[in-house]
C-alpha cells in the first residue's frame, strides 16, 4: 500500500480556484484502478493551505495514475496557483 501527502500552499485567493480545478481530478482519479481513496482538504488554520492525500493498492497504480489525461492536463495549471508545494510518498511499514 501507497500513501501519498501532497501540500500545497497557493497565492491570494488561488486556492478556490484550485479547488475547482481539483473537483474533476478527483473525481476522474477515484475511477482508477487501484485507487483506495483520494481527498483533498483544506488547512483549518490558513485556507491558502491545501492538501491531497492519497492512498493506492501499488506504487505500479500511482505511476499509472500520474500517466493519465487529467492528471498531466490538471495537475500543471494547479501549479501555477501555488506558492510552493510539497510531496511525500509513503510506503505501508507496519
Amino acid at each position: 500500500m501507497i500513501k501519498v501527502v501532497a501540500k500545497g500552499t497557493y497565492f491570494d485567493g488561488r486556492a478556490e480556484e484550485a479547488i475547482e480545478l481539483y473537483r474533476e481530478l478527483v473525481l476522474e482519479t477515484r475511477r482508477e484502478d487501484g485507487c483506495i481513496s483520494y481527498s483533498l482538504f483544506r488547512d483549518v488554520k490558513n485556507a491558502s493551505i491545501l492538501t491531497m492525500i492519497e492512498e493506492w493498492e501499488s506504487k505500479e497504480a500511482l505511476d499509472a495514475h500520474m500517466k493519465t489525461e487529467h492528471f498531466t492536463r490538471i495537475v500543471p495549471i494547479i501549479s501555477k496557483l501555488r506558492i510552493d508545494s510539497e510531496l511525500n510518498i509513503y510506503e505501508l511499514v507496519m
